[in-house]
């Protein structure tokens, strides 16, 4: 722990000399990874909203916002820590820090400031089983995913994925106080779902990880054992996918939904791995990108409808 944090302070060193802010708020803003953070909020909600018991809406409100603080104040730290490899990659080269709008010592205090606010906020707000939750998730995805794995395994995003698939428990304990089979479950979904998602991205952005020197699947081992790791983790992902229905977490449509739904990755995943020419590979594997995030999306979707027509349905009896 105390070398995670003497690297932390060693990081956030800037350069001697007179420096000038040429950040906006977007730029700020650009720091929170709000793509993620979307993602982040909108599967904790759907956690929370599937717990037994539901906090009063303020709370939950506070609940969700701070969640969605600390998924920020995490993009924002993974930022910091990866600004020189940003910097190398054409997708991440425009960001804040590489791009020179804002230092990284201002970008690390930023992070520090609302990773702190966001766990005492959700620990007052909630309980604090909840704030261990989202203290844990910060942590390990900036020091053990982002400080170790990213750049010393091809399996960085394997092991790293656990710290996005958290929100749903994290908002599942903010309104229970609890961890459950079926909280545990929607956990599973999303760290399955990681390697195929994020793969089929390094697959058609390969040049760039080999350009900043990450160990991507597609860099470290080839282009063929990653289409057919992402193979197998969605024939793994698919059943899974189904088990909220069999466990009675999601209902009959979600059910249903969720077996379509994996019948589309599977189809796309089966394509990628059949198609060896590489401009073919990399747009088979922007498809499955593509589809992957409206996979998970609809999934989480369909729990949510479930659920708030479940309410709506018990409120009107």
């Amino acid at each position: 722990m105390a070398l995670a944090t003497d690297a932390l302070v060693e990081r956030g060193r800037s350069k001697p000399g007179p420096q000038v802010s040429l950040a906006t708020p977007g730029d700020f803003f650009a720091l929170l990874k709000p793509r993620v953070m979307s993602l982040v909020v909108f599967t904790a909600f759907t956690g929370l909203m599937l717990a037994p018991s539901r906090p009063h809406p303020v709370i939950a409100f506070i609940s969700i916002l701070a969640i969605a603080v600390g998924a920020g104040a995490a993009g924002c730290l993974n930022m910091w820590w990866d600004a020189d490899i940003d910097a190398l990659m054409s997708r991440t080269r425009n960001r804040p820090i590489p791009a020179g709008r804002i230092t990284r010592e201002t970008a690390l205090g930023f992070g520090l400031m609302m990773a702190a606010g966001s766990v005492i906020t959700l620990g007052l707000a909630a309980n604090w089983m909840a704030a261990g939750l989202l203290a844990f998730t910060i942590f390990f995805y900036i020091v053990v995913y982002s400080m170790w794995l990213k750049r010393s395994t091809p399996q960085n995003i394997v092991i790293g994925g656990a710290a996005g698939a958290l929100p749903p428990v994290i908002g599942y304990a903010a309104a229970s106080a609890d961890v459950t089979l079926g909280s545990a479950v929607l956990f599973a979904i999303i760290f399955l779902w990681t390697p195929p998602h994020s793969w089929a991205l390094a697959l058609f952005r390969s040049q760039d990880y080999a350009r900043a020197n990450v160990p991507m699947l597609p860099v470290a081992a080839g282009r063929d054992a990653t289409r057919m790791q992402i193979l197998v983790y969605t024939l793994v992902l698919v059943p899974a996918g189904v088990t909220p229905a069999l466990l009675g977490v999601g209902g009959l449509a979600y059910g249903l939904v969720a077996l379509l739904m994996g019948a589309g990755m599977l189809h796309l995943a089966l394509r990628l791995y059949s198609q060896h020419e590489e401009k073919a590979a990399d747009l088979a594997a922007k498809k499955l990108f593509g589809f992957s995030i409206l996979y998970l999306s609809t999934l989480f979707g369909v729990l949510l409808v479930e659920r708030i027509v479940a309410l709506i349905l018990q409120g009107a009896g």
